[in-house]
């Protein structure tokens, strides 16, 4: 597999917010969203191809129950099928953050969900042939339905603006399944200030439908950075 990092950490958003966690990010995905924080792992992915063996010794150097595997789109490499089955067979709590368009069978605790509205897609003029592959791969509801189905879930939206709840609303009409106390809104932004100044209308709104509000904590405690 191609790793971009291993590191120790917090988890930053959703329901482990603030779980002490070993974070394993795959680098290459299927999309290419406009706001991308991780450029290194889609725009111009880079990192080290790593055996499953490998990584688990990675893992291994540090203590705790808690493994986060991220991207990137971790679900694009077929390895990930061994790799989260090695990691669960050493009693640990595996989180897989996926943005839900690819389906495989792996061991995992907590599938973390974040489909990509049309506020991710980029601009055509940075794009390139991108733009429309994006918009067209963005969201798999029969991915979305069989992860919702399968797994313990969590879904998390960016929103850069109230009119995006009207989006995420007609999406999880399409998902019947998903309790809405399992969706969190997280603002669009790489910045403690652009987050703040977005969570003074985002928070209400996600309380009014029943959702939670996800500040991207790890954005706070370190800034935006690689490694944390």
């Amino acid at each position: 597999m191609r790793i971009a990092e291993i590191y120790s950490s917090r988890q930053g958003e959703g329901l482990l917010t603030g779980t002490p966690s070993v974070f394993v990010r795959t680098s290459g995905f299927n999309l290419r969203c406009g706001f991308c924080d991780t450029p290194f792992t889609s725009w111009e992915p880079e990192g080290s191809n790593l055996s499953v063996d490998g990584i688990v010794e990675a893992i291994g150097a540090w203590p705790g129950q808690h493994v986060v595997i991220t991207g990137g789109e971790p679900m694009l490499a077929p390895e990930i099928v061994e790799l989260t089955a090695r990691i669960a067979g050493e009693k640990r709590h595996i989180t897989i953050e996926t943005a839900g368009t690819v389906l495989r069978g792996v061991a995992c605790d907590l599938m973390s969900i974040s489909p990509k509205l049309a506020n991710s897609t980029p601009d055509k003029g940075r794009a390139g042939e991108w733009a429309a592959r994006h918009e067209r791969d963005r969201l798999n509801l029969p991915v979305l339905r069989a992860l919702v189905a399968g797994w313990e879930y969590q879904l998390k939206f960016v929103a850069a603006q109230p009119a995006d709840l009207d989006e995420v609303n007609g999406l999880l009409e399409q998902l019947p399944a998903v309790a809405r106390d399992r969706v969190w809104l997280m603002p669009e932004g790489t910045d403690a200030e652009t987050l703040a100044q977005r969570m003074t209308w985002l928070e209400p709104l996600s309380l009014r439908e029943g959702f939670h509000p996800c500040p991207r904590m790890h954005i706070t405690w370190y800034g935006h950075q690689r490694g944390t």
